[in-house]
């Protein structure tokens, strides 16, 4: 009886203690490609990103505490987001196309780990956009310049790993006297390696101060759901792979440049494209996904 009061004891005392604080680790990530389901998703740098899609509230985690893909502690009362592809963490702009209205937020973590889905905003910042449960369409702009910033003064960003790489410096050796008559060449520059350049360490964990919890209130946006299975450079090869599936060519405009998509639709609502998505993914168009407009 004794040892299982004890025991209690032990117990009780142990589940009293408080549970460590997790620190924030924060730094620049594109990272490597990750799957859902059939989608399959390849996180790339691009500050000058533009996009259509829907964007649905992020789940809760489990553990509160638990760190965000770039580092920062998960905060749902922040505004902030997760994005399939791009690098993190960017500030973006989000509107909502069925009201109108903007917030401004910072992509910190990957997701949202649901199929068709372009977007996972905070609690916080999906209040502000006038969300409910159902996903929104929502047009999402990049601000170049805060996302160049934040890759330039994190660890694992471009700036820093250049700041970083060893530096050379040229040294010429000198020649001994040449005896007469003898032939002279030219001294040969001797290459010698400096040592590494450390990129500057804080004094302390690097935290990145909260966007402001505000929005915006512009006009509420029109638009149809489609499906995109392929982007080509060539018209005609869009034209030939467009026939075989069924669908339509439309310009698209891509970091690389013009591009031709290949989509279907277009779809009335989200349930409808929901299908033609699981279709394309079924019939092995890894990259296909919903586009609004």
């Amino acid at each position: 009886m004794k040892k299982a009061v004890l025991l209690c004891c032990v117990g009780v005392v142990a589940c009293s203690r408080p549970v460590p604080k997790v620190q924030p680790s924060v730094h620049y990530v594109v990272g490597s490609g990750w799957q859902v389901e059939n989608a399959w998703f390849y996180p790339r740098e691009d500050f000058s990103y533009q996009a259509t899609g829907l964007a649905v509230r992020q789940k809760q985690e489990k553990t509160a505490s638990a760190l965000t893909t770039d580092g920062e502690v998960r905060d749902d009362a922040t505004m902030t987001g997760s994005h399939p592809t791009l690098q993190l963490p960017a500030v973006v702009t989000v509107m909502n196309l069925d009201n109108g209205r903007e917030v401004t937020v910072r992509l910190n973590d990957r997701g949202p780990k649901e199929i068709g889905r372009l977007l996972g905003l905070s609690r916080k910042a999906a209040d502000l956009l006038g969300m409910g449960t159902a996903p929104a369409r929502v047009r999402i702009v990049e601000d170049e310049a805060a996302s160049r910033h934040l890759a330039e003064i994190l660890p694992g960003g471009p700036m820093l790993q250049i700041n970083a790489a060893p530096l050379e410096t040229v040294t010429q050796t000198q020649l001994k006297e040449a005896k007469a008559g003898a032939r002279v060449g030219r001294a040969v520059p001797a290459v010698q390696q400096s040592a590494p350049q450390e990129a500057p360490v804080a004094g302390g964990p690097i935290v990145l101060s909260d966007l402001p919890a505000t929005w915006r209130q512009g006009m509420p946006v029109a638009g149809q759901f489609w499906v995109e299975t392929a982007d080509f450079t060539s018209r005609y090869a869009a034209a030939r792979e467009a026939a075989r599936q069924g669908a339509s060519v439309v310009p698209s405009f891509t970091q690389q440049g013009k591009m031709w998509a290949v989509r279907h639709g277009p779809f009335a609502t989200i349930s409808e494209a929901d299908v033609a998505l699981r279709h394309a993914l079924a019939d092995g168009l890894t990259g296909s996904h919903i586009v609004v407009e």
